[in-house]
């Protein structure tokens, strides 16, 4: 991986996008390649702001989904063949498969075709190499697909990073500025594109699933054993101080909408107390955590564990989950919420 722009360091501002131009798009073509969460926001929003969409899929419940959902749907292919713009919002690690059997041979003498990713991981190892020519750019949302289709309804905008790998028209990134007003994210209330790139939008991505979400488990885990088994607290009390009563949600919900640290204010003083007195005990452990991930990422050694062709992370994977939902706080989990007709 290489580090993007260093001349935007110090230009904070600069950095910051917050309307692009549709009228690139239209008398385009977008294909949306993968109807799952993504793909099918991100498909409702272009088609809602007039963009013309199609959608590419295998022939699944996803497809029968696009269809009910009013798109001409085609197998991959078909889709590439007939767009301007292909929006691979494909699983990471079925991406390269489906890219070098269905888009690459279709492209590979496309001119001003423009190839967009929402994830950084396969152009930033390596794992799709479009060829020259092409456009390749980056509209990352930081938001989950039903959350997109909310704030659509709402009329407002959600952050995005976007970024170019390859600019052989010269407008790529106004091209990714675009997109992102297409898919609802700019150019309305609370909206921001961030410029960005393939490395650094892998970084923070795979940094976030690597660290502080990890320590997060880890730590509900531990707490869950030690006060139910040397304590003697109820699994039920537990698990709702823990997440199921909401509050850790809501939590979040402060921290996104007022800051990190001003949604403190809403908690009590003893909360207060004990959250910066604890936070710096913790600090120096969780630092050597965070920087020993981000050189293993950074480095790439982490797609010895888990890459798109490995089969041995998708047994570690598969083994990982059944373990942890043989455990007795999914378990517990499990009573909890049939009781309170959650399932």
């Amino acid at each position: 991986m290489v580090l993007l722009r260093e001349d935007h360091r110090d230009q904070q501002t600069s950095r910051l996008v917050f309307d692009g131009d549709l009228g690139l798009l239209r008398d385009r073509t977008v294909a949306v390649i993968g109807y799952g969460n993504q793909g099918r926001a991100q498909a409702i929003v272009l088609r809602d702001n007039g963009i013309r969409v199609i959608v590419g899929n295998i022939r699944d419940h996803y497809w029968d989904r696009a269809v009910k959902d009013g798109f001409e749907v085609y197998n991959i292919g078909d889709a590439v063949r007939r767009a301007d713009i292909a929006l691979l919002l494909l699983p990471d690690e079925i991406a390269p498969g489906v890219y070098r059997e269905s888009i690459e041979p279709l492209i590979n003498n496309r001119r001003g075709f423009i190839l967009c990713f929402a994830s950084g991981y396969n152009i930033a190892y390596g794992f799709i190499k479009p060829p020259q020519g092409v456009d390749v750019i980056m509209v990352a949302p930081r938001m989950i697909g039903w959350g997109i289709l909310e704030r659509h309804r709402q009329g407002r905008g959600y952050p995005v990073l976007i970024g170019v790998a390859q600019d052989s028209s010269g407008m790529a990134l106004e091209y990714a500025k675009a997109i992102a007003k297409g898919i609802g994210a700019i150019g309305l209330p609370g909206g921001v594109a961030v410029i960005s790139s393939f490395e650094e939008e892998a970084l923070l991505d795979l940094l976030s699933e690597s660290t502080w979400s990890p320590m997060l488990i880890a730590a509900m885990e531990a707490y869950f054993d030690v006060v139910t088994e040397n304590f003697g607290v109820s699994p039920e009390a537990a698990i709702l101080e823990l997440y199921a009563s909401g509050e850790l949600a809501e939590i979040g919900r402060a921290m996104a909408e007022i800051g990190f640290y001003e949604q403190l204010k809403l908690q009590s003083r003893t909360s207060q107390f004990l959250h910066l007195t604890r936070a710096r005990n913790f600090y120096k452990i969780a630092r050597r955590i965070v920087e020993r991930e981000a050189l293993k990422i950074w480095s790439g050694k982490i797609t010895r564990e888990w890459s798109p062709d490995l089969a041995s992370g998708r047994v570690i994977l598969e083994r990982l989950l059944r373990i942890a939902m043989r455990s007795r706080m999914a378990e517990y989990e499990d009573r909890l919420y049939r009781a309170l007709g959650r399932r």
